[in-house]
């Protein structure tokens, strides 16, 4: 074989073995990522109530995986700020997501009562002119005003959501004297309206935190929180209330029961 032609060879060769490693770390990275998913559903459904997870060792034979699969999936929970490494104790959980299902239509106190206590701490209540995509939604003349509220909530005193909330004013006068503060806009709009409320429509997406977003949920600015946009009505269909509410991410797990229908 003539000089070049080795050379050639010896360098496909190379292309060859760099191509198997870069495979072989993507295959690794792969692993990582499900063992992960796997883990993390574990952490959110407390599946370890003692606080700390099993060995590398014993997670490796349960999820037939290597340690170095696991180390890179502990590696991801602890970027996501779930777990950390403490000398001595191991992966202990330092982080936890609160369950908010999707299929009922409840406040947040109502929602994660189990959890601790939702406390408002109430921004802004102001009448405001509607927004056109505002005044369609709630069904007002363009520029008729509505009762704009603004609210930090906070789960256990930590931040969990910023509401931004629109109600047609008829309703929203009676509620700038209620107490929004300790109690849900469901529980008050229903004892102003004398009924219960009836359905929703949702959208949920991820979106950056916008530097008052960010400022406000005490989260780094640029992070992606939970945008959950959300049109309730009355029981006789008229839209009562506009929300745009910013989850952060790491504290929130959105949850839901789907049944197919064809």
């Amino acid at each position: 074989m003539p000089p070049t032609d080795r050379i050639r060879d010896h360098a496909g060769q190379g292309a060859t073995t760099v191509a198997a490693h870069r495979a072989r770390r993507r295959l690794r990275a792969d692993r990582a990522r499900q063992l992960a998913d796997l883990l993390r559903h574990q952490l959110l459904t407390d599946a370890f109530p003692g606080g700390a997870l099993p060995h590398e060792d014993v997670l490796a034979a349960d999820y037939r995986a290597s340690r170095n699969t696991v180390r890179q999936a502990l590696d991801l929970l602890r970027a996501e700020g779930l777990v950390a490494r403490q000398p001595g104790v191991g992966t202990v959980i330092v982080g936890r997501k609160y369950p908010h299902g999707l299929d009922r239509l409840m406040g947040l106190a109502e929602t994660l009562h189990e959890h601790g206590r939702v406390t408002n701490e109430v921004r802004t209540t102001v009448p405001v002119p509607a927004p056109a995509p505002v005044a369609e939604r709630l069904r007002v003349p363009p520029g008729a005003d509505v009762l704009y509220i603004e609210r930090l909530r906070r789960l256990n005193g930590l931040p969990l959501s910023l509401d931004l909330t629109y109600v047609p004013l008829d309703i929203g006068t009676h509620l700038l004297g209620a107490d929004l503060e300790n109690t849900d806009v469901f529980r008050l709009l229903e004892s102003v309206t004398g009924g219960p409320l009836g359905h929703a429509e949702i959208t949920l997406e991820a979106v950056t935190a916008d530097a008052h977003s960010a400022a406000v949920l005490q989260a780094p600015r640029g992070t992606a929180v939970l945008m959950l946009e959300r049109l309730t009505h009355l029981a006789d269909g008229r839209p009562v209330d506009l929300e745009f509410i910013r989850f952060r991410g790491d504290r929130i797990a959105m949850s839901g029961l789907l049944h197919r229908s064809l």
